[in-house]
């Protein structure tokens, strides 16, 4: 789980960053990348960062204890 976690949290760093560039500066990065906001590309992008913000509610939900015993679980492997 714990790689979810962490590939989940990296698309949402990303997803966030596009919307800080959005608001700052009205540019879409993703829509730029895959030739317009509309293309099924940068859709398939904005569900897939939509989805991850929805994983990553469930972090908040966690207790650190639970955290770091898969992270120890985790390094034994």
């Amino acid at each position: 789980m714990i790689i979810i976690d962490r590939i989940a949290l990296s698309l949402l760093i990303i997803g966030g960053i596009n919307w800080g560039s959005v608001g700052l500066f009205s540019f879409d990065i993703v829509g730029w990348i895959f030739g317009g906001s509309d293309s099924i590309g940068a859709r398939i992008v904005f569900v897939v960062v939509a989805l991850c913000a929805l994983w990553c509610v469930s972090l908040l939900f966690r207790s650190r204890n639970e955290i770091e015993d898969k992270e120890m679980h985790h390094d034994i492997r």
